[in-house]
């Protein structure tokens, strides 16, 4: 029980009085002896008495009682300001929350958060006094990369089937570069990309904007010696002790001597005219020298040999001799079947280079080994062996000199082996000779697929975005657009999972015929059919109703145009004039949009033609 009840139940004990008054009359609590009424005195003086004496007990009750009920309060409001003092103060009394919990030491953090770090608490950041300027690129920079944009416009509207807006672009990028100012910084960049423009540009203009005759004949290149080895030069007799001596201190594993025919040659490749023809072999040898010499190493033979390569072809993959002998080594139809380089109508393995150069390693060694002699074998390698061993029979002489004396070699076989001496007294003497600085043409390096099916050299040109002209310069041996089944076809380095990607999007018995199409953003069947001349059905029937993501391969049910005849070169004066006159038409093309710019690339036009037509016609 509360101190609040207690006390309210002791004033209402003691705080009532015994009777209660009802009108006149008065009436004694319960257990009291309730008043007659008779009316007698004596007993109403007495009940004054008695009420009067209740009245004044009362009053000594409710003073015991209120004394009592102050003693308690004091009690009471005594313990509870003990209790007050043993626990903190509360400033407000919250009735509707639970009571506080105790409260217990704070548990520490396994954890601390990491430290924070002022980059600069120490010292102040430094600041370049002048920031470096962003470097801006030179004028010829600039014009380079204006060339390069609409040149790969022209490329976007060829794709888009728009071979008109592709000539245009192809023309206004050869003229930003023609009408550079002459006295722009950094001109001396501007005429390498000229030329490299030029030659893209040619290429597909050959190759897709149908400039070149569909009847436009497959051609081959003249063998540069075939006219040389027939003739004689004077001797210079300067030239007899300074070559002896050459050949005394050079270190060669093919025998060399110093004879009046080695020095006539050595004298002829000096001029302006031999020293052409030796130059550009030597510049094309770059392309093949590393395998031929592996191959020649593999096969046990004298590394010198390479220059019979030099003598036959001029290391030109499609030379032809006037004998119809064909390839870099220049091999003739049934000695080159003897040796594994066989003729189909769509291939002939002797313009494969590295075929070609096994089978003639292997050749040289049994020449040697038959005849005993490098001289000897090299002069049947050219006339053949019969010749040489009817030489050696009618003269009684293995020797090559003895024979070349007494005239019982053919005159081409009599030069043959003095002017390939001269050339290797001359490379092994780059210095005295001025050929220590030759800019040789980089090596030939490619990857291999094998074909399951016949396949057209335009559908590879397209999926790996490629010329025609620079996939058949990979594949020589290869002189139709169609390669068989079984071709080991020669593509760019690392381009073969982009080519299998593509061939496996065409039919295998398509791919002779349809060609494929890399799908750009933005591209639809009415789009693309439209750009190779067929119907949205058809080519939406090709690819199963669904056009492949962008940068996938879509197939095109259209064919390739057929294919060009062969024929040889010829080097006739005449001939060379119609292989200039030719040549300038790959800039013809270029100069019918821009007649304002005729002037100008006349003359650069003119001289690399004419450079062009030289080579051609000397046979380098």
């Amino acid at each position: 029980m509360s101190f609040g009840t207690l006390l309210q139940d002791c004033f209402s004990l003691f705080s009532t009085p015994s009777w209660v008054r009802f009108g006149t009359k008065r009436f004694r609590r319960a257990g009291n002896k309730e008043p007659e009424v008779d009316g007698q005195c004596h007993d109403s003086v007495k009940l004054d008495r008695d009420i009067g004496m209740g009245v004044l007990q009362d009053r000594r009750l409710a003073s015991v009682a209120s004394a009592a009920a102050l003693a308690a309060a004091g009690i009471l409001l005594s313990s509870c300001a003990a209790t007050t003092q043993a626990s903190p103060p509360q400033r407000y009394k919250q009735f509707f929350l639970p009571p506080q919990q105790a409260q217990t030491e704070p548990v520490q953090q396994a954890f601390t958060d990491p430290p924070r770090l002022s980059l600069y608490a120490n010292d102040s950041p430094t600041l370049p006094a002048k920031l470096s300027p962003i470097p801006r690129p030179t004028d010829a920079e600039f014009i380079i990369q204006r060339a390069n944009e609409r040149f790969a416009a022209g490329k976007r509207a060829l794709q888009q089937g728009e071979p008109e807006q592709a000539r245009q672009e192809f023309n206004r990028a050869v003229d930003v570069l023609f009408n550079a100012p002459e006295n722009i910084t950094g001109r001396v960049a501007l005429e390498p990309r000229l030329e490299e423009l030029v030659d893209a540009i040619y290429r597909i203009d050959q190759d897709q904007l149908g400039s070149s005759a569909p009847d436009e004949q497959v051609s081959y290149d003249k063998a540069p010696l075939d006219d040389v080895l027939e003739m004689t030069f004077p001797i210079d007799p300067s030239l007899r002790g300074k070559v002896r001596e050459q050949v005394r201190m050079t270190v060669s594993q093919l025998p060399l001597e110093e004879r009046d025919a080695v020095v006539s040659y050595i004298n002829f490749f000096s001029s302006p005219k031999g020293r052409r023809i030796l130059l550009g072999g030597m510049q094309r040898s770059g392309r093949y020298k590393a395998m031929i010499e592996r191959v020649l190493a593999e096969e046990g033979l004298p590394e010198e040999l390479i220059f019979l390569a030099q003598a036959e072809s001029g290391f030109l993959p499609r030379a032809v001799s006037n004998k119809l002998c064909v390839g870099i080594w220049q091999f003739a139809q049934f000695r080159g079947r003897e040796y594994g380089l066989n003729q189909t109508p769509s291939t002939d393995d002797r313009m494969d280079p590295e075929k070609a150069t096994r089978a003639a390693a292997r050749h040289l060694h049994d020449l040697y080994e038959h005849f005993g002699d490098w001289y000897l074998a090299m002069a049947a390698y050219n006339c053949g062996p019969g010749c040489v061993d009817n030489a050696v029979m009618r003269t009684g002489y293995a020797d090559f000199w003895e024979l070349r004396r007494r005239n019982a070699l053919p005159l081409q076989t009599a030069n043959y082996v003095p002017a390939i001496l001269a050339m290797v007294i001359m490379s092994k003497n780059a210095e005295e000779y001025g050929l220590q600085n030759v800019d040789f043409e980089p090596a030939v390096t490619y990857d291999s697929l094998e074909l399951q099916t016949p396949t057209h050299i335009g559908l590879v040109a397209a999926a790996l975005d490629r010329s025609v002209s620079e996939l058949k310069e990979l594949n020589p041996s290869l002189i139709k657009s169609v390669a068989p089944a079984g071709f080991t076809l020669r593509v760019p380095k690392g381009q073969v999972p982009r080519l299998e990607a593509a061939l496996n999007v065409i039919p295998a018995d398509r791919r002779d015929s349809w060609r494929v199409h890399r799908v750009e953003q933005g591209d639809t069947f009415a789009a693309v059919a439209k750009r190779y001349g067929t119907s949205a059905e058809l080519l939406s029937s090709a690819n199963h109703d669904q056009l492949p993501e962008a940068g996938m391969f879509a197939a095109v049910p259209v064919s390739y145009p057929g294919d060009p005849k062969p024929v040889v070169k010829r080097t006739t004066k005449a001939a060379a004039r119609k292989t200039a006159k030719r040549a300038s038409g790959k800039h013809a093309s270029l100069q019918q949009a821009s007649p304002k710019r005729a002037a100008k690339p006349a003359t650069r036009t003119a001289g690399k033609t004419a450079r062009t037509a030289g080579r051609r016609a000397s046979g380098a």
